[in-house]
């Protein structure tokens, strides 16, 4: 087996540019979020042993969220048994000197994240992934490797049920174009969730 070599300054490039959205999509594939900074980070870990085929690959989005999709599954399968699942979040807002414009984000993010919950995971992956990272439909196909069409029958599905979820009933917004999340979007954080 033959190593080629990694262009280093492309791939830091690239997990500096794609650091908050993967962080962000694995939160609301049901992360948390020092979960999901470590999915993130072993997803970046990944891409740089693989660099090579990422760079080669014809959508290096899609390809690299299918290695985000298989970390998450396979940290799924290893979860220290010492975690224990609560049923209800800590209340949004404790982060004590934080203003209302950060708080009401903190608040829309832990709606957001509580409506995705509800769907199913092929569901909510579709979602993510096309909403939440940005991929088209036909990237979002290529990392779920699943037809166009069912991640458009996904997407219906997944919006009508989001759309009719109490926990937006709040926001009276508009899932499909409201809630894309982007670089400036605020995550909970550690002294909002603790």
């Amino acid at each position: 087996m033959t190593h080629e070599t990694v262009d280093e300054s492309d791939f830091a490039d690239y997990a500096r540019e794609a650091w908050g959205t993967l962080v962000r999509s694995a939160v609301f594939l049901g992360c948390s979020l020092h979960e999901a900074e470590d999915l993130a980070q072993t997803t970046l870990v990944r891409c740089y042993t693989a660099w090579p085929s990422v760079v080669a690959a014809d959508n290096r989005a899609a390809y690299v969220y299918r290695m985000l999709l298989n970390c998450l599954r396979d940290s799924k399968r290893r979860r220290w048994w010492g975690e224990k699942p609560t049923e209800r979040l800590p209340e949004p807002g404790r982060g004590g000197g934080r203003g209302a414009d950060a708080i009401a984000g903190v608040d829309t993010a832990d709606a957001v994240h509580r409506a995705l919950a509800g769907l199913s995971k092929p569901n909510r992956d579709v979602v993510v992934l096309r909403y939440f990272a940005g991929l088209t439909e036909a990237e979002t196909a290529e990392a779920l490797k699943v037809p166009n069409g069912t991640v458009k029958s996904r997407l219906s599905r997944s919006l009508a049920q989001l759309s009719a979820n109490d926990h937006l009933a709040d926001f009276k917004t508009d899932f499909k174009t409201d809630f894309k999340v982007d670089s400036t979007t605020d995550l909970p954080t550690e002294e909002t969730t603790s």
